[in-house]
């Protein structure tokens, strides 16, 4: 399994990255290829912050824990991934034998904007053909409020959300 572990704000001990790369390597058990996993550790006020996030033939799970103490935190990350994995199981596995992939984001940048409210963040991320079904259960793998998707039904873009109610909805552009 490819573990890149990254710090920000801290600087990566090797104890720490060993102790990551262990605990994350054991996700590669659910797999029958091995996934890619990029692992961020940070510090952000006095808390210790784990964002983990697995790709595997363009799925993507991530799984983030803050707590008092780096390596809880770790633990925390990777006990939310195998909970993902277990719930989704069968539409993970069923998703990597097809053929076209999903979105994948890329690393943000930030833009600065004088005018309020303020665009803290900007994400670039390659758009990828899929149904509906498919960016709903991409979304909830990745604990998102909603999507991005390419519909090649109707060859355009179009958004899957989710609503109060906890059902979900779908925005489709007319031009």
């Amino acid at each position: 399994m490819d573990i890149k572990v990254f710090g920000k704000n801290l600087e990566v001990t090797d104890a720490l990255r060993d102790y990551a790369e262990k605990k994350v390597g054991k996700i590669a058990k659910f797999f029958a290829q091995p996934p890619t996993a990029l692992v961020t550790l940070s510090i952000e006020r006095g808390v210790h912050v784990v964002d983990i996030t697995i790709s595997i033939n363009g799925l993507l799970l991530r799984g983030e824990e803050k707590s008092a103490d780096m390596y809880s935190s770790v633990d925390g990350a990777v006990e939310k991934i195998e909970r993902q994995i277990h719930k989704y199981k069968t539409k993970i596995n069923r998703k990597i034998r097809e053929e076209y992939r999903i979105i994948s984001p890329t690393p943000a940048d930030t833009v600065e904007v004088t005018a309020e409210p303020k665009i803290v963040r900007t994400k670039r991320f390659a758009i990828k053909p899929m149904s509906a079904e498919e960016a709903v259960m991409q979304m909830e793998l990745l604990g998102h409020d909603f999507f991005v998707f390419f519909n090649p039904e109707l060859e355009e873009v179009n958004v899957v959300y989710k609503r109060k109610d906890g059902n979900y909805g779908l925005i489709e552009p007319e031009f």
